[in-house]
């Protein structure tokens, strides 16, 4: 007959770094989500300088569009994609910026005078800025930031 003796001890040791250290990823992916965020408030009040057609208050409105933006586009964007892709590929991609357009007036829609989206073509213009922007803004700030504050 074989006994087997389990040390209690080490399996708790193991636990609790096992819990710490999922602590500590679940932080840093809410630190790298606000980074995300205050740079792309920072593109959005940046947005609304250069443009007429988009107004955002200060920075504060700039960073509650920024996130309702990213949970716009987590929820309802992947359905409108879904729904007009035979519009993008017979546009060859510009009705996409269709959907950007209808995402940033429902964000006007939700923040009303704190952040709005006027005119007609210019909306299509500040969509095109603001994918080009957020594109620079992640290649060229943010990944190389949080990549150096992983080292």
């Amino acid at each position: 007959m074989k006994v087997i003796v389990v040390d209690d001890n080490k399996k708790n040791k193991k636990n609790k770094k096992n819990k710490n250290l999922e602590i500590e990823y679940r932080l840093n992916l809410f630190l790298e989500w606000l980074i995300y965020m205050f740079g792309y408030a920072l593109v959005l009040i940046i947005a609304s300088n250069l443009f007429r057609s988009l107004y955002v208050e200060n920075f504060l409105y700039g960073f509650l569009a920024a996130i309702i933006i990213y949970v716009l586009n987590k929820t309802i964007k992947p359905f409108l994609v879904t729904i007009s892709l035979p519009l993008i590929g017979m546009s060859l991609g510009l009705f996409y910026f269709v959907i950007n357009v209808f995402i940033l007036l429902l964000v006007t829609l939700i923040l009303g005078k704190h952040f709005y989206l006027t005119g007609f073509l210019s909306p299509f213009i500040v969509s095109i800025f603001i994918s080009i922007m957020n594109v620079l803004m992640e290649s060229f700030i943010i990944k190389p930031l949080i990549e150096r504050c992983k080292k």
